[in-house]
């Protein structure tokens, strides 16, 4: 697997030093000194944890608990702090805060009081975690059209519930309505509403239950978009199913769907590949960045708002490590190597980090500092770790 790796979805929102959706990580791995939450751009539900519903164009820290992992959703986030527990925070209207309620709250609260969480994704309003024994539990909207829960049924949930009684997964990304996982074995799963092929299992039919796409044992990361899917293999190739609209899927057309997966170009040099909503992005070995798909406010940084339905490289550096693409209202948050943050696309609600609500069709830096480190998109906002 590329060093770079960087596995993501929604996109809806990684462990510690990584973006989005992360591998499970082993005793001991993460840091001890404090790693603060930053959090900023929409808060009407209290989704950046700052305790109010105050919209931020800059970033704000949430505390200085030691952190390894962030996720957001449409309008609620969850964490993981090093020690182990999980916690979450926002809207909580159909119960994906996992606390056992429908109450929100603007402010972090421990998910029971488990040490043993590794990994957390955030789909639109559900989320989906991985324990450090290799099982899977999820939460919140459970929709009758797409039993995204993973369940074998379509009722909400409040609080964690097991899928299945397996003890292999990996890694796991969240779509909108829809999750895709890989095991040990690096077989590939998805589940949930397969609206145009996004679970990939050349069927649009609803799974509430894991199913396997295809039979193949090399699938490295995943990421779950807005009714589409990306993935890379070991062997450093990208493929993408699901919507295909506006081009997302980097097949060089815009032929309405594909319900399996498929390559983009013939390149083995992809480190990462990341769905947003409807539009994705990619970074290689080289370190370059790429994007395609729907353009709409500048969100593919190519300095326009021009739609692509193939790869575009996004200026010449190659110094892009990880990237998180936003939801719905588009926008894009990327750390370099030199531990820089920058963003781009959409900024109604100060999504950007840059002091004011201007859409920028371009890399724009965050600040000055040189410590980001797990990067999360959500709904109209952001949420950083230090690393």
């Amino acid at each position: 697997m590329p060093s770079t790796t960087v596995i993501s979805g929604v996109q809806y929102s990684g462990i510690w030093s990584l973006s989005g959706q992360a591998n499970a990580v082993a005793a001991g791995t993460w840091p001890s000194q404090p790693v603060p939450i930053y959090a900023w751009g929409l808060n009407t539900s209290g989704q950046l944890g700052l305790g109010n519903t105050t919209n931020y164009s800059s970033p704000k820290q949430v505390d200085s608990a030691v952190w390894a992992t962030v996720a957001g959703g449409s309008a609620f986030s969850s964490a993981i702090k090093t020690n182990g527990t999980l916690w979450s925070w926002g809207q909580n209207n159909q119960g994906q805060l996992g606390l056992g309620n429908t109450t929100g709250y603007s402010s972090a609260k421990q998910i029971g009081a488990l040490t043993t969480w590794s990994t957390v994704s955030c789909g639109s309003d559900f989320a989906i975690a991985i324990k450090t024994d290799g099982t899977m539990w999820s939460w919140g909207q459970n929709r009758s059209d797409a039993g995204q829960l993973g369940l074998g049924n379509t009722t909400y949930y409040s609080s964690p519930k097991q899928i299945g009684a397996l003890t292999t997964w990996l890694r796991i990304s969240c779509g909108r309505y829809h999750a895709l996982a890989t095991k040990t074995d690096g077989t590939l799963w998805g589940w949930g509403g397969n609206y145009q092929g996004a679970v990939g299992d050349g069927t649009s039919t609803t799974r509430s239950s894991p199913v396997q796409v295809g039979a193949l044992t090399t699938w490295a990361t995943v990421s779950g978009g807005e009714y589409y899917s990306a993935a890379t293999k070991t062997d450093g190739t990208i493929w993408m199913w699901g919507l295909n609209d506006s081009g997302q899927l980097g097949l060089g057309n815009t032929t309405y769907s594909y319900s399996s997966p498929k390559q983009v170009g013939a390149l083995t040099t992809w480190a990462s590949v990341n769905a947003g909503t409807y539009y994705s992005t990619a970074i290689k070995t080289d370190g370059a960045l790429w994007t395609w798909g729907r353009g709409t406010n500048g969100v593919l940084g190519l300095g326009n708002t021009t739609s692509y339905s193939s790869p575009k490289q996004v200026g010449a550096l190659t110094t892009w490590l990880r990237i998180a693409p936003g939801t719905r209202r588009s926008h894009s948050i990327i750390v370099k190597t030199d531990g820089t943050l920058w963003s781009w696309g959409n900024n109604a609600s100060g999504q950007l980090g840059l002091g004011n609500t201007t859409s920028y069709s371009s890399p724009k830096q965050v600040g000055s500092l040189t410590t980001w480190g797990s990067v999360a998109a959500g709904g109209s906002f952001t949420l950083a770790v230090l690393s």
